[in-house]
């Protein structure tokens, strides 16, 4: 694998800070699995692999209808799959929000299927020590958001790897999100399952650079030692400073409710309100992008469009979700569109949102009692300032310094410029 150090890295991190808009790749995108099926698998002969993968783990080659990885190494003279591990939704992905689909045998290729989602690093450990692999690879989509889980899954499956003694194999792909980090970052002692680790809300990296930052700084902490062998198989011609559209590369669903990249786009900002008592908009044909709760109104829309959003305005509407919050309710609120993502800050976005939320309809609007919120934020700051009357700007400030230090912490682990 081939990092940037020094000049190079600092040239991949401006170029991360800098604009993460629209644009088209100077050259086709190539994932980390196109890469190594181009090369026919060679970097994973004579091991027996277990792979870590759920329905975006594909190769792009659409006249053949996209082939999963898995079928595809399965079918590759000399390859080995011992086992596959399925994340949250599930290895071929037929499972909703907080569910997976347990232990089987997948049809179509025989192989054994194990569940890990919730699986602690202990559970796991064994899991690979009962498949019996001499190598683990990992090849999901993320979206780019600390609490989005497939990156924890990864985590995880790290320190397990460190325990069992195995090697790990990355097959990157882009960040949606482009290389742009912003957001707070997460306060150690509010870890979970949605974000275990200081890293910001909009981390901006890839798998594979989030990867090689994990086994470098986390993994000593916590296991006290880092990996036998971490391989990065890097993409060829992504920027970090194009939006999923430049890559010219389909949008598979990683998640039910992440159907397309507009939900990837808002998500790191509307998915604060899973913390509330407002619908995020699942059970609606536009998640994340459509937001509100029984007893709001035109209001809403109006307070906020009057004020201006960089790279946003929202439309009054009306929604009756067909499961999660509110089912079968009526829901007035708004939905949000984007006008350009070089000026879109989805966070500073959702929270003008929630400030205006709260003080418009204070018997409406609360946070769940479990303060959600928290686990998502990173902390019980954001919570709390917003309790306190703080207006979006002064939340929105109160993490600039750690975001600044995050910035420079993540620069000697950026592939990509």
């Amino acid at each position: 694998m081939l990092g940037l150090t020094g000049a190079s890295a600092a040239s991949a991190e401006q170029g991360s800070e800098a604009d993460s808009g629209g644009g088209g790749a100077h050259e086709p995108v190539r994932t980390g699995a196109d890469e190594l099926a181009a090369a026919g698998w060679d970097r994973l002969r004579g091991a027996g692999l277990g792979v870590i993968a759920n329905p975006t783990s594909v190769v792009t080659r659409p006249r053949a209808g996209l082939p999963h990885i898995v079928d595809e190494m399965h079918a590759a003279e000399g390859v080995e799959v011992t086992a596959v591990f399925g994340p949250e939704h599930g290895f071929r992905g037929t499972a909703q929000a907080g569910g997976s689909e347990g232990d089987y045998t997948d049809p179509r290729t025989g192989i054994p299927v194990y569940d890990t989602y919730g699986a602690d690093t202990t559970k796991l450990a064994g899991m690979l020590r009962q498949a019996g692999i001499d190598r683990l690879v990992f090849d999901i989509a993320d979206v780019g958001t600390r609490f989005y889980t497939y990156i924890w899954t990864m985590y995880t499956a790290m320190r397990a790897a460190v325990r069992v003694g195995v090697p790990l194999t990355v097959l990157d792909r882009p960040n949606p999100l482009g290389g742009h980090a912003a957001g707070p970052v997460l306060d150690p002692e509010f870890a979970s399952g949605v974000g275990e680790l200081p890293i910001a809300q909009q981390h901006g990296m890839t798998v594979g650079e989030l990867a090689r930052m994990f086994d470098a700084e986390f993994l000593p902490e916590r296991e006290n030692e880092r990996l036998p062998e971490l391989d990065v198989v890097e993409m060829s011609g992504w920027s970090r400073k194009h939006s999923f559209a430049g890559t010219g590369l389909p949008w598979i669903s990683p998640s039910p409710n992440m159907p397309t990249p507009d939900t990837a786009r808002v998500y790191p900002g509307t998915g604060m309100f899973e913390g509330t008592v407002f619908s995020e908009g699942r059970g609606t044909t536009r998640p994340f992008e459509i937001v509100g709760a029984p007893g709001v109104d035109w209001r809403w829309a109006e307070r906020l469009n009057s004020e201006g959003t960089a790279g946003a305005y929202f439309r009054e509407t009306h929604f009756v979700p067909t499961f999660s919050k509110h089912r079968e309710k009526t829901c007035g609120g708004v939905r949000l569109y984007r006008t350009g993502d070089a000026e879109f800050d989805a966070i500073g976005t959702a929270v003008r949102m929630l400030v205006r939320a709260r003080g418009l309809y204070p018997e409406v609007f609360g946070w769940r009692s479990d303060h959600w919120i928290d686990d998502l934020t990173g902390s019980a700051r954001l919570r709390e300032m917003i309790d306190a009357g703080a207006e979006a700007a002064d939340v929105i400030g109160a993490w600039e310094e750690e975001l600044a230090d995050f910035r420079r912490r993540r620069r000697p682990y950026l592939l990509y410029r």
